[in-house]
C-alpha cells in the first residue's frame, strides 16, 4: 500500500506514481516518434518487429505512457534513420521548463496538444509530397499549396 508519505518520498527522488501520468517530455518523445514513424510510413507493428516490440509497446511510448530508455532510444534512432538529438527538436519551452523543474505537466494550451502538424492528414500530406518522385512537379504542388494558403488567409480578413 502506497502512502501519502512514501508518495511525497518517490516524487522529492524523482519517482512517479502511474497516476501522476506520463511526463512532458515523454509526450514530446513520443509524438516525434510518431511523426518519423509515419512520415517513412511504417506501421506500428512493422517499428515494433524491427525493434522486437509489440505495436501495443510502439503505441504506449508515443503516447508518452512508456519511458523510453537510453539503449532502446538509440535503437529507434537507428530504425527510423534519424540521430537521437531528433526527438528531443522542437520541444516548447513549457515542456523543458517541466523537465528541469520536476513540475506537472504544463497546460495543454502550452504544449504540442492541437498541433496541426502533429495530425494524420498532415503526416500523410507531407508523407505522399515526398513520395513525388519528380523534381518540378513536387515544386509545382508547394507553389499551389502555398498560393492556395494565401487565397484562404486573404479571404478570412
Amino acid at each position: 500500500m502506497v502512502t501519502a508519505r512514501t508518495s511525497q518520498l518517490e516524487r522529492r527522488n524523482g519517482r512517479r506514481s502511474p497516476s501522476d501520468g506520463p511526463r512532458p517530455i515523454d509526450v514530446h518523445v513520443g509524438k516525434r516518434m510518431r511523426l518519423r514513424r509515419s512520415l517513412l510510413g511504417m506501421s506500428q507493428g512493422k517499428l515494433g518487429g524491427a525493434l522486437g516490440l509489440s505495436f501495443q509497446q510502439v503505441q504506449k511510448y508515443e503516447r508518452g505512457a512508456n519511458r523510453i530508455g537510453a539503449s532502446r532510444l538509440y535503437e529507434l534512432s537507428r530504425v527510423l534513420g534519424v540521430g537521437v538529438s531528433y526527438f528531443f527538436a522542437e520541444m516548447p519551452e513549457a515542456v523543458a521548463a517541466c523537465a528541469f523543474a520536476g513540475a506537472q505537466s504544463p497546460a495543454a494550451s502550452e504544449t504540442e496538444e492541437g498541433d496541426p502538424m502533429m495530425t494524420r492528414e498532415t503526416l500523410e500530406l507531407a508523407r505522399n509530397f515526398h513520395g513525388i518522385a519528380d523534381v518540378t512537379t513536387r515544386r509545382h504542388v508547394y507553389q499551389l499549396i502555398k498560393v492556395l494558403a494565401r487565397r484562404d488567409a486573404h479571404d478570412d480578413r
